[in-house]
C-alpha cells in the first residue's frame, strides 16, 4: 500500500513538471496562434481596415522573434550536457558475481535490474540517468559489405543507444568493509528506485529538469559580449522554468525514494539494521583515512594505491581501541564484498586514483611527481620524505629571514655541519620583544642579530593569511614565511600539472564525462594557517633529529597518519611541547623530552 502511495505521488508531481513544460509551449506558441488568426481574418475579409495590416506586420514580426527564440532556448537545453558524477565504471566481466546479486536483487524487487554498475570514492549509493546521448560511449562504424549500409554488420542498432535503466553507483569504502550480506541490505532500497524511474512520466520530467540544470550552467560559463548577451536571455527564461518547476520535482524525488524505501522492506530488514550501522562505520574510517592518511601523501605527490584496503585497517585498529566497535572485527571472518570483483586491486587501484583527483585535484595519469605508493612503503617514501622536505623548507626560510646558522656565526654565513634543531628552537626562543636576543629595526650593523626585519622584505609580495597564526612575534614572521613558501611551491606545481587525460579503460575514471577545470571538486581541508603550517615543521624538524640522533623511525598510524616510532612504540606527546615552543617561546618542555629520549639537538641532520 505504501508504495503504492508514494508511487502515485511521484506520478502527480511529475505532471506537474510537464505542465510547467506544457505551459512554456503555450507562451511560445500564443504570439503565432494571434498572428494566424490576423493573416486568417485579413485573407477572408473578415478582419480587414486601415490600421489591421500594420498590426498584422507587427504580431506576425514579434511571432517570429518568439518561436525563433523558443527554438533557441529548446535547443540550448536539448544539447546541454548533464552532470555526470565521476565515477570508476565497473565492465560486466570485471565483477560477474557483483552484477549477478544485482540483478536477483532487482528480481526480488520485481524492479528493472541498472544498467551498469560504477564506483564512486565515497561512502554514499545511488542511481544516476545517463541517457543523453552525451554519456552514451560512441557509436561503432558498422558497414555491410555493400558500402553505404550500416548497421548489418556488428553490434545491433539498440546496443549503440545508451541504456534506458539508470546506473547504480555504489561508494567503494562499502564493497571493502561489508560484507556481501550487509552490501545486499544496503543496496535494496537503492535498487529499488528503478521501479518509479521507468515510469514515462517520471523519466520525462526528470530529462527536462537535468535538461534546464544543465543549461543553467551553459549559459553561466565565461564567453565573449555577444554570446554572453544572449545566453543571458536565455538563461534567465531557463532559470524561471527551473524555479517554477523546482518545487514540484523535489516532491516528485521523495515520493520516488519513499516507494522505493517501501518497497525493500522486505528485503533483508533485519541486516539492513546492522547494515546501517557499518555505513555509519565506514564513513568516519574513510573520512579519518583521507584527512590523516592520503592528504600528506597527495601533497608530497604520490597517492595511496590501496585507499579501500586501507579502510579495513583502519576500521579494525578503531574496532580495536574504541569500545563501542567491540564486536565488528569478527565480522572479518565472513566473505567480503570485494570478492565480487574479479580484479579488486585494479578496481581499488583505479578508485584510489579518482578519490586523490577529486579531493585533492592530482593529475589523471601517473608521472615522476604524481606516483603511486603502497602502504608497506608509505613511511619511508612518504613520512621520511615529508619530514625531510619539511624541515627543509624551515630552514630555507629561516636563511630568508638571516637567522644564524650557529652562535657568532654572521646572518648569510653558511654551515658546514648542516642544519640542526638547536638553530630552531634558539630562533624561536631567543628573548622577548625587547630583549638583546630581538631583531630590531635599527641597531649596530656589525651587530650579526641586527637585522632590518628581513622577513619583510623577503615576502612582501605575498599576500598571507595569519589569521589563528601564533602570538609569538618571532613565530609570527616564521610562520608568514612558511605560508609564502608553501604558496609559492603549490602555485609552481598547479602551473606545471599535466593536463587530463583522454579516454580511461574499463575500470579508469569517467574523464570523458566529467570537467576537470574546477577540481578539487571536494578539498578535504581549507588552507592550513600559519600557526598549523610551523607547527607542523618544527615538529618535521624534531623527527629528522630523532631519526638521525636516537635511532627512530618513521611510521603509519592508520588512524592518525604520519608518526614517529621510538623503540618500536608511537611518540604521542610531542605536539604540546612543539606548542609550547611556538606559541610561548617556551623550550623547556621539549628539551626536556628531547634529554629524555636521548636526541641531540645540536647534531646536524639529513634534509633532502
Amino acid at each position: 500500500m505504501g508504495v503504492e502511495v508514494g508511487a502515485q505521488a511521484a506520478r502527480s508531481r511529475a505532471l506537474a513538471v510537464l505542465r510547467v513544460r506544457s505551459r512554456a509551449l503555450a507562451v511560445a506558441l500564443l504570439p503565432a496562434a494571434v498572428a494566424v488568426v490576423l493573416l486568417v481574418g485579413g485573407s477572408t475579409g473578415h478582419i480587414d481596415g486601415p490600421g489591421w495590416a500594420v498590426t498584422r506586420g507587427i504580431v506576425s514580426g514579434f511571432a517570429l522573434f518568439v518561436l525563433l527564440a523558443a527554438a533557441g532556448i529548446a535547443l540550448v537545453v536539448a544539447r546541454s550536457r548533464p552532470a555526470v558524477s565521476p565515477t570508476v565504471t565497473i565492465a560486466e566481466e570485471s565483477a560477474p558475481d557483483l552484477y549477478r546479486m544485482v540483478r536477483d536483487l532487482a528480481d526480488r524487487l520485481e524492479v528493472p535490474a541498472p544498467s551498469a554498475i560504477a564506483l564512486t570514492p565515497d561512502c554514499d549509493s545511488w542511481l544516476e540517468d545517463r541517457t543523453h546521448r552525451a554519456h552514451g560511449t560512441p557509436r561503432p562504424e558498422s558497414r555491410d559489405e555493400i558500402e553505404g549500409v550500416p548497421g548489418v554488420r556488428g553490434l545491433p542498432s539498440a546496443h549503440r543507444r545508451p541504456p534506458a535503466a539508470p546506473v547504480l553507483v555504489i561508494g567503494s569504502p562499502f564493497l571493502w568493509w561489508m560484507r556481501v550480506g550487509e552490501l545486499r541490505a544496503v543496496l535494496a532500497p537503492v535498487v529499488a528506485g528503478t521501479g518509479p524511474s521507468a515510469h514515462p512520466d517520471i523519466a520525462a520530467a526528470r530529462r527536462f529538469v537535468r535538461g534546464l540544470d544543465a543549461a543553467v550552467a551553459v549559459t553561466s560559463a565565461p564567453r565573449g559580449p555577444l554570446s554572453r548577451t544572449v545566453l543571458g536571455g536565455v538563461g534567465w527564461v531557463v532559470r524561471l522554468l527551473l524555479r517554477s518547476c523546482r518545487g514540484h520535482a523535489a516532491e516528485m524525488e521523495r515520493g520516488v525514494a519513499a516507494a522505493a524505501a517501501e518497497r525493500a522492506q522486505a528485503v533483508d530488514y533485519g541486516l539492513r539494521i546492522v547494515a546501517q550501522e557499518q555505513v555509519g562505520l565506514a564513513y568516519a574510517g574513510w573520512d579519518r583515512l583521507l584527512t590523516r592518511v592520503a592528504l600528506p601523501a597527495w601533497r608530497m605527490g604520490r597517492w595511496p594505491s590501496r585507499l579501500d584496503a586501507g579502510v579495513v585497517a583502519a576500521l579494525t585498529e578503531l574496532s580495536r581501541r574504541d569500545r563501542l566497535a567491540e564486536g565488528f572485527a569478527s565480522r572479518l571472518g565472513e566473505r567480503p564484498a570485494c570478492d565480487l570483483l574479479e580484479e579488486p586491486g585494479a578496481i581499488d587501484e583505479a578508485a584510489s586514483l579518482l578519490a586523490a583527483r577529486l579531493f585533492h585535484g592530482g593529475p589523471a595519469e601517473t608521472g615522476p611527481d604524481w606516483a603511486p605508493v603502497d602502504w608497506d612503503e608509505y613511511p619511508d617514501e612518504v613520512v621520511d620524505r615529508k619530514w625531510r622536505t619539511d624541515a627543509a623548507r624551515l630552514h630555507r626560510v629561516l636563511d630568508a629571514l638571516g637567522v644564524s646558522r650557529s652562535s657568532g656565526a654572521g646572518a648569510g654565513a653558511s654551515d658546514p655541519e648542516g642544519p640542526t634543531l638547536a638553530r630552531v628552537m634558539d630562533h624561536l626562543s631567543d628573548g622577548e620583544p625587547g630583549e638583546p636576543g630581538e631583531a630590531r629595526e635599527s641597531g649596530d650593523p656589525g651587530d650579526p642579530v641586527a637585522v632590518e626585519r628581513p622577513e619583510t622584505a623577503a615576502y612582501e609580495d605575498v599576500d598571507v593569511d595569519e589569521g589563528g597564526g601564533p602570538e609569538n612575534e618571532r613565530s609570527s614572521a616564521l610562520a608568514a614565511g612558511l605560508s609564502a613558501e608553501v604558496a609559492r611551491e603549490e602555485a609552481a606545481v598547479s602551473a606545471g600539472a599535466a593536463a587530463p587525460s583522454g579516454a580511461a579503460g574499463q575500470v579508469g575514471p569517467d574523464m570523458p564525462l566529467w570537467d576537470d577545470g574546477s577540481l578539487p571538486l571536494f578539498p578535504l581541508q581549507p588552507p592550513r594557517t600559519g600557526r598549523e603550517l610551523l607547527a607542523d615543521h618544527v615538529t618535521a624538524m624534531v623527527c629528522c633529529a630523532a631519526m638521525d640522533t636516537a635511532g627512530a623511525a618513521p611510521g603509519l598510524d592508520w588512524l592518525d597518519g604520519p608518526s614517529l616510532l621510538i623503540n618500536g612504540e608511537r611518540s604521542v606527546d610531542l605536539g604540546p611541547r612543539v606548542l609550547s615552543l611556538i606559541e610561548e617561546g617556551d623550550p623547556a618542555p621539549l628539551r626536556t623530552w628531547l634529554l629524555h629520549l636521548g636526541i641531540r639537538p645540536e647534531k646536524p641532520v639529513r634534509l633532502v
